[in-house]
């Protein structure tokens, strides 16, 4: 029976977990020692600005409190999708023609970032191409045919392709939609084996990669001195990577993002006739619904269902009872199917939904990335190039460009702010019915 997620040091009981490719472990630190760089967080952005900089010669020590990959960046949907933020049009008061011109750029750049690392260091991790946006109502399709316009107009070298509702059975076996927009640029993969093959390239390259490791304490200055329990870290910057699982570390930063539940099943495997007949190009499909849904075949043809985004801050008590319905809306007939896997944990959601970049204030030498509200899989790697690039010196305008947004706190302290978030996101799903 599929098992509830659980917060232990070890990795969710997901499909990835089970289906990893490389066994991978790194000790806890022990000891003092010196760095140029310390890096708390063990995610995507972690690894990443450890493989960019520790390329440039530094010396990096990355500190991960659990398992490399144990937070989204080794569960999550999986689905590389072109993008970066969410309505990126209403930062060009601020950013201007140039600036909102450059982030829509990006996010076509985040995507083929993952791709060269993939290439790079030949990580196994089932890279698999074709996506396609799931119109809900008639009007999606006209932010469709709006979003493949714009995508030709930046140049998007990749095939799109719009779909009307009676083409709908060439991508899905479902009559819940009424249209979609295929995206030959975006595809899904295994996001735990990424993440164990780039830990394994930043070690490569001479990273210092320690797990179990969970950064207890900061003293800020010139000399930063990163505590764990049995260990101690000096070094002269430091980047906080941790996204969802900042917790008290840095309250300042961990009021901006909040932590918010997104879950996962894993079906049986169905065989190759009956997976081809719910997803025929195996492609990556998500709706466009505020609780919305996203789905993909593994390799091995299970069927992985995820979404339903919970604010509450609290995991569901039964993840199946929780997911399998909202998959049977869309898959009726997979009523008599197996679940085999259940999982789920934090994702990290920034109010204004702009993946957020900056250094602490007060603190020139401390830099974070978070915030990435369900595009960590792609704006993890532009961030941590963005990172690299300004740390070294080479050309800060990217994060300079990101770091130019404010980002608000959210209202309520640790305890209340969920609820009220929670609130609102009902609010938004009741005028999706109205």
């Amino acid at each position: 029976m599929p098992r509830t997620p659980t917060h232990t040091a070890d990795h969710a009981p997901s499909w990835y977990a089970a289906s990893v490719n490389r066994s991978l472990e790194f000790p806890a630190l022990d000891g003092e020692i010196d760095a140029d760089v310390c890096i708390v967080g063990g995610g995507y952005t972690g690894l990443n600005c450890a493989i960019e900089l520790a390329r440039r010669g530094y010396a990096v020590v990355l500190l991960e409190a659990r398992r490399i990959g144990w937070g989204a960046s080794g569960r999550n949907g999986g689905q590389l999708i072109r993008g970066v933020g969410h309505d990126v049009e209403r930062f060009r008061p601020l950013l201007g023609d140039a600036g909102v011109r450059r982030l829509k750029l990006y996010g076509l750049e985040a995507v083929e970032l993952v791709r060269r690392r993939i290439e790079e260091f030949a990580i196994d991790c089932d890279l698999t191409w074709g996506y396609c946006d799931l119109a809900n109502r008639p009007d999606h399709l006209d932010d469709f045919v709006a979003a493949r316009d714009e995508l030709l107009a930046l140049g998007y070298r990749h095939e799109l392709r719009l779909l009307q509702a009676g083409e709908m059975h060439e991508v899905v076996g479902s009559t819940r939609y009424c249209g979609g927009l295929i995206d030959m640029g975006s595809g899904h993969l295994h996001p735990l084996n990424l993440a164990l093959g780039e830990a394994a390239a930043a070690a490569k390259l001479g990273a210092r990669l320690f797990e179990r490791s969970a950064a207890t304490r900061i003293d800020y200055g010139a000399q930063i001195r990163v505590h764990t329990a049995r260990g101690l870290v000096r070094a002269g910057r430091l980047i906080l990577a941790c996204n969802a699982y900042l917790d008290g570390l840095q309250p300042w930063l961990a009021g901006k993002v909040l932590p918010a539940g997104s879950y996962l099943i894993a079906t049986e495997p169905l065989g190759e006739e009956r997976a081809r007949q719910l997803i025929p190009r195996d492609m990556a499909l998500c709706d466009q619904r505020v609780a919305l849904d996203y789905y993909r075949l593994s390799p091995d043809r299970r069927l992985l269902f995820g979404g339903a985004c919970h604010y509450s801050g609290r995991d569901p008590a039964d993840v199946v009872a929780y997911m399998r319905p909202k998959m049977l809306k869309v898959f009726p007939q997979l009523t008599d199917v197996r679940i085999d896997y259940a999982w789920g944990g934090m994702i990290g959601i920034g109010a204004n939904r702009l993946p957020q970049l900056g250094r602490l204030p007060g603190q020139a030498n401390v830099w974070y990335a978070q915030a990435y509200s369900g595009h960590g899989l792609n704006a993890t790697h532009l961030a941590a190039q963005l990172l690299a690039q300004a740390i070294h010196g080479e050309d800060s305008s990217g994060f300079d460009l990101f770091a130019r947004v404010p980002h608000a706190s959210f209202p309520g302290g640790p305890l209340l702010r969920a609820p009220l978030l929670a609130l609102g996101m009902l609010w938004e799903q009741l005028k999706e019915r109205l």
